[in-house]
């Protein structure tokens, strides 16, 4: 019971993110002219930064309305990436329920803000030197088998919200019974180099579990602060559980946990080796 009263909360916490998400999406497809696509278009440039900084907010909900923003191509492949960096998940609350220093969580959160934004510009640069991306939201529509123009903005949209809801809430209760006989604490306990791999990998389960044992581990003294950050980076909260969801291209959505993962050890190893 306590597993599938988990999985309801963590559900429905999302659903308003989600609900207003799919209404954004649908008055876009809807009404959208040529100024407001380039409109959108052109604020892309402001992607990385605002996307981390909205990020950092204590929930994973901005995950995954980035996650589905950038299937339609809303938003760009830096900015969702900077989000995913970001995100803070339960970490925030954890830190401060145990009196951490107020240094320690401005360097956490600074840390986070900072490579987001580095590593979500850079991967705009590259990609806009390859190709610019147009917003799409007709292949999300398809892929979704939804009939919007029929159904109205709100009809369409409560739909879209229910179905995402319902996947999110099967996965959880799996994840939390997964969770419920693995525990996390005997697979970060390995050498320190190989922790920040581990920890990275670690990161990646979309289930606020992944934050707060990564949490709760290194206030115990138990992780150092470089395998702390390669799980806390690479923790995107829902938002990898919406990506694979809706984005039909797996290869594509592979490609941005490899880039997760990377950035999230690289970060971690270099923290090691500076002594942070």
């Amino acid at each position: 019971m306590d597993i599938l009263l988990d999985a309801v909360i963590d559900t429905f916490k999302l659903l308003p993110f989600l609900f207003v998400t799919y209404v954004i999406i649908e008055w876009i497809e809807h009404s959208a002219s040529n100024s407001i696509t380039e409109s959108i278009q052109k604020s892309s440039k402001f992607g990385p930064l605002i996307g981390s900084a909205a990020g950092l907010i204590p929930q994973c909900g901005f995950s995954s309305i980035a996650s589905t923003l950038y299937v339609t191509r809303v938003l760009t492949l830096g900015t969702l990436i900077s989000i995913y960096l970001a995100t803070s998940d339960e970490m925030l609350p954890i830190l401060i329920s145990n009196n951490a220093p107020i240094d320690l969580i401005v360097k956490i959160l600074a840390i986070k803000f900072i490579v987001g934004v580095i590593v979500g510009y850079c991967i705009d640069l590259v990609i806009r030197k390859r190709k610019q991306d147009h917003i799409d939201i007709d292949a999300f529509c398809e892929g979704e088998d939804c009939h919007c123009e029929e159904e109205g903005i709100f009809v369409s949209a409560l739909k879209h919200t229910i179905k995402i809801g319902l996947y999110i809430f099967g996965v959880t209760i799996l994840l939390n019974l997964l969770l419920e006989y693995v525990h996390l604490e005997t697979l970060l306990n390995v050498s320190p180099t190989l922790t920040t791999f581990v920890s990275a990998i670690v990161g990646l389960i979309p289930n606020c579990a992944a934050s707060i044992v990564l949490t709760e581990l290194y206030l115990g003294g138990a992780l150092d602060f470089g395998a702390l950050m390669a799980g806390l980076l690479t923790n995107a909260g829902v938002g990898l559980l919406v990506l694979f969801r809706i984005n039909h291209n797996q290869r594509e959505n592979f490609k941005i946990i490899g880039i997760l993962v990377v950035v999230g050890v690289a970060v971690g190893l270099s923290l090691q080796l500076l002594g942070i």
